[in-house]
């Protein structure tokens, strides 16, 4: 996996955000986040160079067909693809 960015929080489990530096949508979910508290590791993929760019890319793809951002990846088993709070949310009760 391409190096990210940690950010401390709850462990809700293992949280990887897909984002782009520049992506309003992207920065939403990473404020959603923090607000909530949730550890979690982001990685701006358009801010990668290369192998790491091109594997990022692919992981994204794996989870999110459409290849959009942000694309957050869950203990590796399950995705929320977009902004989508009330998703996000879900994961503090489960």
């Amino acid at each position: 996996m391409p190096r990210g960015t940690h950010v401390e929080g709850k462990n809700i489990g293992h949280i990887v955000a897909y984002t782009l530096s520049t992506c309003v949508w992207c920065k939403k979910m990473k404020r959603l986040l923090n607000e909530l508290g949730i550890e979690y590791d982001y990685i701006d993929v358009d801010l990668l160079e290369g192998d790491e760019k091109e594997q990022a890319r692919k992981e994204v793809l794996r989870w999110n067909h459409a290849g959009s951002f942000p694309t957050i990846v869950i203990d590796n088993k399950k995705s929320i693809n977009g902004y989508e709070p009330e998703k996000v949310k879900e994961l503090l009760d489960s």
